[in-house]
């Protein structure tokens, strides 16, 4: 039996502290270690917001001007940092505006976690002021969500939150808390982080027997060949892939979002895939004999047509989401797992080996896209600036450093296309939604989560537009973000496929802008428009050197179109150089 001393001891240290939900919601965060949030104050939140007042010290708000801009700049911190984006906002309109961005990160497999504020819980169902349910709304975009009514529920929750936003294929969370969750005191107990979750299975057991019969392909192959996707920089294996591929000798093409995985120089490293990717290869995807994918998902901007997808190929598909093994296309030898830990097993059974006559035939139809497409882009001899060598200067003065955050369009496939990068995390875009607006407030985010690299935003004149009133959150909080808008005055890419498919019938793609130079100047930010070649070095450095950020305007050729281009409803080999070909 025990002492009364020692039960007094006992009783004491299970003494608990009372406080509020909305302090639980805070004190989580420091322990996941959050220390900027990105969001947008309301009624149903505004007890969050109360107890952050006394946070300050240790939590960063950043301000943002519209909810949109709050995920979005929570997408860039995330995908710069490595680490999840955190984001407020309140109930109705505020969670709604979230739907866009959870949408972008649930495709592009980003790690965020939103806190909504909702109506008290015995308002719920009532229709009352600024109530939706936002759990129904926001289930088919989010890895999971979850709707808290009593606070001793929000360590545990938040604990599950952060673990299943951040675990196996990364992906958007959502908590909507109720108001009165947010007001009440309740005993708490500390915070413990969450390892596990029963029925959840963040990584799948790794099969020897397919890594086996994988190294057997690999190693009988005449011409392997190596896609891969953004995977790669999610399982913090850029340094175990860079090891595969030179072993085993094999030329690699990334993906939009893998780019950046492995340096662009990389001597393996053949360019980038999908329908602006490279030629050689879209075209020598339909005549490798072995296709091994890594951390890709077989997307139809990287397939065209699968009925005509490498149809000669054995395919090996690493992932470490099982529900994308045979989505697409039909893997031969399907390796589950992360692949932080399925690539150095498969280094090891892998023989060291070289392909010269292969890795040539890319550099060939390299030198044929040099010929009818590059070398015009990047050193153009019409007066007419071009978007290529907008970027191919900013590759000279960044030295391939600096994070480059795109909007969506054809800006978004020449900067995909030419950006130089020398390390990981540096090409930040919206890849699987293509989300107009995504690149400004991303940009804001993406300097948060690095302050010690050059963010910058090079966007369209269009996608500009949908998200310029963030300007007034950098005005505010001065992040350094460099911004270039590559003006062609039209919705490029729209106005692209209407030339070539439409027959020149532009649609509503003639797009009036104002004076961006002077909306930037309103928001407190210099800058200036060029039209002419000889301001153009000078004018990005000037961009470059200015301590803080900088708006620059770079008028750009109207019609130009980006090539190369696998039309819609074709298979990859037939992709096109030029519209004569289409």
């Amino acid at each position: 039996m025990e002492t009364l001393e020692i039960a007094k001891v006992k009783q004491e240290s299970k003494k608990t502290t009372p406080i509020s939900g909305s302090v639980a919601v805070l004190e989580a965060f420091l322990a996941e270690g959050v220390d900027t949030v990105f969001g947008y104050p309301g009624g149903a939140i505004m007890p969050i917001y109360d107890a952050l007042y006394d946070y300050k010290e240790k939590l960063k708000h950043i301000l943002v001007r519209h909810e949109q801009g709050a995920i979005h700049a929570a997408q860039g911190f995330a995908r710069v940092s490595g680490r999840s984006g955190v984001v407020f906002a309140t109930s109705g309109p505020g969670a709604t505006n979230l739907v866009t961005g959870l949408a972008d990160a649930m495709i592009d497999s980003t790690p965020v976690v939103c806190i909504t504020g909702q109506v008290f819980a015995h308002l719920l169902g009532t229709d009352a002021f600024q109530e939706t349910d936002v759990i129904n709304i926001t289930t088919p975009v989010t890895k999971w969500n979850y709707q808290v009514t009593d606070a001793n529920e929000i360590p545990h929750v938040l604990a599950k939150a952060f673990y299943i936003a951040g675990s196996g294929r990364p992906g958007p969370v959502l908590i909507d808390i109720t108001k009165n969750a947010q007001l009440q005191l309740f005993n708490y107990e500390g915070y413990t982080k969450c390892e596990h979750i029963r029925s959840y299975r963040p990584k799948p057991i790794v099969r020897k027997k397919y890594i086996e019969e994988a190294a057997l392909l690999i190693n009988n192959a005449e011409r392997p060949f190596v896609i891969f996707g953004q995977g790669v920089i999610l399982g913090k294996a850029e340094k175990e892939f860079k090891q595969f591929i030179e072993k085993a000798g094999i030329p690699a093409a990334w993906t939009i979002m893998g780019m950046s995985a492995i340096p662009t120089d990389h001597p393996l490293g053949v360019g980038m895939l999908g329908m602006h990717g490279n030629y050689g290869p879209n075209v020598l995807t339909n005549e490798c004999d072995v296709l091994i994918a890594v951390g890709m998902r077989f997307d139809d901007r990287v397939t065209g047509r699968l009925d005509k997808y490498a149809r000669q190929a054995k395919v090996i598909h690493l992932d470490i989401d099982p529900a994308e093994i045979d989505k697409n296309v039909k893997a031969d030898v399907p390796v589950w797992g992360d692949c932080k830990e399925t690539l150095p097993l498969l280094t090891k059974l892998v023989a060291q080996k070289v392909y010269p006559q292969w890795l040539q035939k890319f550099k060939d139809y390299q030198q044929k896209e040099e010929e009818k497409v590059i070398h015009d882009e990047l050193n153009p001899t019409s007066e007419v600036l071009t978007m290529g060598e907008v970027i191919k200067t900013l590759n000279e003065l960044t030295n391939g450093n600096a994070v480059i955050v795109t909007d969506v369009g054809q800006h978004q496939m020449v900067a995909c296309r030419y950006a130089k990068f020398n390390q990981s995390k540096s090409n930040i875009t919206s890849g699987g939604l293509g989300t107009m607006g995504y690149a400004l407030p991303a940009a804001i985010g993406a300097a948060y989560g690095d302050p010690s690299r050059t963010t910058v935003a090079i966007i369209g004149d269009g996608g500009f537009q949908m998200t310029l009133q963030e300007l007034g959150t950098i005005m505010q909080f001065k992040p350094k973000v460099k911004i270039i808008i590559l003006n062609n005055q039209f919705l490029g890419m729209v106005r692209q496929w209407q030339q070539l498919f439409h027959e020149k019938r532009y649609s509503f793609v003639d797009i009036t802008s104002p004076d961006f130079v002077q909306v930037a100047k309103g928001f407190g930010i210099p800058g200036k428009s060029i039209s002419k070649r000889e301001f153009l070095k000078s004018s990005v450095e000037e961009m470059l050197r200015h301590d803080g950020s900088y708006l620059l305007e770079i008028m750009v050729g109207k019609e130009n179109n980006v090539f190369p281009m696998v039309p819609q409803g074709r298979g990859v080999a037939e992709c096109v150089l030029s519209k004569e070909e289409i």
